[in-house]
């Protein structure tokens, strides 16, 4: 059974999207740490915008919006089982993430972005990928040059518009997502990483 700091993290703030059924269910049934439940709440929001936005402005680009969503809200996941990386560096926690999911049952289609969502310039990253890497760090405003100019690069391909135009309006996009980082840090900031006595520890 769920904490109730947990459930908290997964029902609080109703101006942030829920995660998907399968994902809550998960991670309730993994007693994940809130502060995890909270990041992953608002890195999924910010890619359901994302998403959104890609759909109006690059028809042509074909997203699995399934995947990218449920990519959004796992991509940490492996965060239950290095729950040091919560409050401090590592990546030990996207291959162990990957390998969580996919004992889990989860397809690979949808459990890629545990392990993908920080390489986005490995082989065979598609723009799926690209967007969860995008969202996982404007969430926060913090922009990666090399990052949106890979995600500009497909958009481009799939308009045949001119890069410039294309990184204009994602840079304006970005930008307005960015404005809210300060109440998403709050946010995340406002559920405790775990239920022992360092469960404040940021």
């Amino acid at each position: 059974m769920a904490s109730a700091a947990l459930h908290r993290a997964l029902t609080d703030h109703h101006a942030v999207r829920p995660l998907p059924d399968a994902v809550r269910d998960l991670l309730e049934a993994l007693d994940a740490p809130p502060r995890l439940a909270a990041h992953l709440r608002l890195v999924h929001d910010v890619a359901h915008r994302l998403v959104e936005w890609t759909a109006r402005h690059h028809p042509a680009v074909e997203v699995d919006r399934e995947a990218v969503l449920f990519g959004a809200a796992t991509h940490d996941i492996g965060k239950t089982v290095h729950v040091e990386e919560l409050s401090g560096p590592g990546s030990a926690h996207e291959l162990a993430g990957h390998a969580l999911l996919r004992d889990r049952g989860v397809e690979e289609r949808l459990a890629r972005f545990a392990r993908t969502h920080a390489s986005w310039t490995e082989p065979g990253i598609e723009v799926e990928d690209l967007l969860v890497s995008v969202a996982d760090k404007v969430w926060k405003a913090k922009r990666v040059d090399d990052l949106e100019q890979l995600l500009v690069a497909r958009f481009a391909a799939a308009n045949g518009e001119p890069g410039w135009a294309v990184f204009l309006a994602l840079d304006d996009e970005l930008d307005r997502i960015a404005a809210g980082a300060d109440e998403r840090l709050a946010v995340q900031a406002a559920h405790p990483i775990g239920s022992g006595p360092e469960r404040w520890t940021s």
